[in-house]
């Protein structure tokens, strides 16, 4: 492989000064949007190309699958493109499709074939396969070559056996979800059984580290290791086995991370082991032909529930480097030249982060212009703010020709927020995408929480009676639904007619019969209430009586918090239907409910409208994004109001929300919120009042957007222009809310559009003539003062 005469001319400074550094120690503190993956592959290119390193000497962690073939795609094009000037004079891209072909298969025979890049798991998994057999237990367990990997259904499923058959603990007091959550931390602290209970010595530690001792041994006799096995099996190996240790030593001369204020303590401890062959980090100062490069940004780490420790790269001066001021040290490169957002949206960015304590200072510059001010919304509710939002994207995407669905992006702190969008979103026939998680209708709790709804109205729904005869957990197995099933097929009868009559229940089911005549109660308690109760009323008590939130909250984990979140919008959506419908009944909500999570006629590809959390949103980047729902208690979620380095993390994750925005940046906020089918008033989040006056301006008090500098023009702006009587015949002239008069029935509100363009209809709900359907084209209608 040759080098052009300077391959690196098409770096900044500072992107150079990383890549060009040879051997010892670097951190690379880079800025969102500023070029890390850039500068990471041209590391790898530049060593192998300028230093003659072998390719099997350079070990380079990612953070995903994704990014490891990103960075082996953009490395095979661009040691094909020094190919392709040596041997023919030209770009890559100017020779024949079939040289191409041929070139980058030449890189890949002599080049990204012997690279080692991927995630820790993958990576590990790999030495795993080489040296597993030398691991020496504690215990005296003992796994082959062949092992297998559990996934996390698996391993849930194992932690649940131990917990309920081998140790009969008690699984209310000993969630299994919440048991195997404990189980995992424990080993991205690198704790052994012995460990955990030296660390949590009470009855509830002791228990669950006998839980784990059980879960190591099962997992030996299925010769299977979990995620985190895969990490902290080669660190115990390394620590227990010099010469294992030593041979991946010198093999990995060249240790790459990404993304490296994302490690754990056990990733960390991989990292450090591979670097110094096992010596005491003040002694270690052998760096000929090796390097440790780590890329990173503090402000940027989200993932402390996963057991991420930033303070990982806080410390790497210390660790690796010369522990000199930023100002005077030789082991740390700032990468701040953003290439993504415009001046703008950067200078909210820097404004909001410089508030955190627990940082590196870095200030992102702009090489883009100043763009666009940033524009934050107040709204009477979750309702308006939706409508705010999609009218947003809906006239943007109408006046600009390049911009597309799949350019804009909706960002939220949990999944509920995403119901009252996706509502408005279908009800404007606009498609959309939930990344990184279910479509709201399409998640597992409320899929159970409808299945109980379905099953009360209709009991003949066995689909339905099946979902939820054991959820919560009642003792209903496999083996006693079978035996139901049989009888129904037996006496062609619907499952509802047996589970309704006790005696049947108790001759099919029997010791089983308990749980099942439970469920078959709560059903029956509520079809009686069916015609004269709401399904508001029926829902809350519903999740009471069936023990479907106790059991979540007992699980105790993040993602079990989030599912109530769930549940409980879904008695928001429960409530709003009431309000907004003459049939409040629950047959009809489940009518509604059944069409939003069957329209699956959305476009193919990606030209789709994203709503997804911030932490899926970690890497992205969208022209025009809406950040929603800063409120506190919401963003900053309610956890860390008291926690000032919880508080740092949200602010973290409202820097990292800010940086996806390439060209456009809203913001928003309620001024009352739903909570649980409760109103309650909403504070703005501590976040607002960090926002630069300067850089932002905010709608005025009458609810709707002030004129904003932009060529952009705003629904709001148009329909001013149009307001005569008799004209409004296109969607962009009318807004929900607004005030009307009509010859004959008087003032009404505007209350929904149906259709677009110029072929709508409006909704306009008279207080004494109810809700009417009108053609603006047809009928003159006088837009209030």
């Amino acid at each position: 492989m040759t080098a052009s005469t300077d391959f690196l001319a098409k770096l900044n400074p500072s992107q150079r000064a990383a890549v060009e550094h040879f051997c010892g120690p670097l951190l690379v503190v880079a800025g969102a949007g500023s070029g890390k993956t850039r500068a990471l592959t041209f590391r790898i290119a530049n060593l192998v190309l300028n230093h003659r390193v072998d390719p099997e000497n350079i070990l380079a962690v990612t953070f995903t699958n994704k990014a490891a073939k990103e960075m082996k795609e953009r490395i095979e094009v661009l040691f094909a493109e020094q190919e392709a000037q040596a041997k023919h004079g030209k770009s890559l891209s100017a020779l024949p499709e079939y040289e191409q072909t041929k070139l980058r298969s030449h890189v890949y025979k002599n080049v990204t074939k012997y690279l080692w890049i991927g995630t820790f798991h993958a990576l590990c998994s790999r030495i795993l396969r080489f040296d597993i057999e030398k691991y020496q237990h504690p215990d005296g367990y003992t796994w082959k070559k062949t092992f297998s990997i559990f996934d996390e259904s698996d391993a849930q499923t194992l932690v649940k056996t131990i917990v309920t058959k081998d140790l009969n603990l008690d699984d209310k007091k000993f969630n299994p979800r919440s048991v195997r959550y404990a189980i995992s931390n424990a080993k991205n602290q690198n704790f052994t059984p012995a460990d955990l209970e030296k660390e949590q010595p009470n009855y509830r530690g002791r228990m669950i580290a006998d839980v784990y001792r059980h879960y190591e041994k099962a997992l030996a006799a299925n010769n299977s290791l979990d995620f985190d096995d895969l990490i902290m099996i080669p660190v115990k190996l390394f620590q227990q086995n010099e010469s294992v240790l030593g041979y991946w030593h010198n093999r990995f001369r060249h240790i790459l991370v990404d993304e490296y204020q994302d490690t754990n303590r056990t990733q960390y401890d991989l990292i450090r082991l591979l670097t110094t062959n096992g010596e005491d980090m003040a002694k270690f100062n052998d760096w000929r032909n090796r390097s440790t490069f780590v890329v990173g940004d503090a402000d940027q780490s989200i993932y402390s529930f996963r057991a991420a420790d930033f303070t990982i790269l806080m410390n790497f001066q210390d660790d690796f480097g010369d522990g000199l001021p930023d100002d005077d040290t030789r082991t740390m490169v700032k990468l701040e030249e953003n290439y993504r957002s415009t001046s703008n949206i950067l200078h909210v960015a820097n404004y909001i982060i410089e508030n955190n304590t627990e940082r590196i200072e870095k200030v992102l510059r702009a090489t883009r212009g100043e763009g666009e001010t940033i524009f934050c919304y107040k709204a009477d509710d979750e309702i308006h703010e939706a409508d705010f939002v999609v009218g947003q994207i809906r006239s943007l995407e109408y006046q600009n020709p390049e911009l597309k669905w799949g350019d804009f992006a909706i960002l939220y702190r949990t999944n509920a927020q995403s119901r009252s969008f996706e509502e408005i979103l279908t009800r404007y026939s606009v498609p959309y995408q939930v990344v990184g998680g279910l479509r709201f209708y399409d998640r597992r709790e409320i899929k159970d929480v409808l299945a109980y709804l379905r099953a009360i109205a209709n009991p003949d729904d066995t689909v339905s009676l099946k979902r939820v005869i054991n959820v919560p957990r009642r003792g209903v197995g496999k083996g006693t639904l079978d035996k139901l099933d049989q009888a129904t097929q037996t006496l062609g009868c619907p499952l509802w007619e047996i589970l309704s009559d006790e005696g049947s229940v108790k001759t099919l089911a029997g010791r089983s019969s308990k749980g099942v005549l439970e469920f078959a109660g709560i059903i029956k308690k509520y079809r009686e209430r069916l015609d004269n109760a709401k399904g508001s009323e029926i829902i809350q008590e519903l999740l009471e009586d069936s023990g479907y939130i106790e059991a979540l909250k007992a699980e105790g984990t993040e993602e079990a918090d989030d599912r109530i979140g769930n549940v409980q919008e879904l008695y928001n959506a429960v409530l709003q239907f009431e309000e907004e419908n003459d049939d409040p009944s629950l047959l009809a909500f489940l009518a509604n409910a059944s069409l939003a999570s069957d329209l699956d006629n959305m476009e193919e590809g990606n030209n789709r409208v994203s709503l997804m959390t911030l932490h899926s949103s970690k890497g992205l980047e969208f022209p025009v994004v809406f950040l929603v729902g800063l409120e506190q208690g919401l963003f900053p979620n309610f956890r860390s109001l008291e926690d000032p380095a919880a508080t740092e993390e949200e602010r973290r994750l409202c820097y990292v929300g800010i940086t996806r925005a390439k060209e456009r940046l809203f913001i928003s906020y309620a001024r009352e919120r739903r909570l649980y089918g409760h109103r309650e008033p909403a504070s703005p989040s501590l976040f607002l009042g960090e926002l630069p006056v300067d850089y932002v301006t905010t709608n005025s008090g009458l609810g709707m957007p002030q004129r904003m500098t932009t060529p952009i023009r705003d629904a709001r702006s148009e329909r001013e222009e149009a307001a005569k009587p008799g004209s409004g015949a296109h969607e962009f002239d009318w807004n929900a809310g607004d005030v009307v008069v009509h010859p004959s029935y008087g003032a009404g509100e505007v209350t929904h559009i149906f259709g677009a363009g110029n072929k709508i209809c409006l909704a306009v709900k008279f207080p004494n003539q109810g809700r009417k359907i009108i053609d603006p084209k047809l009928t003159k209608l006088q837009r209030a003062e």
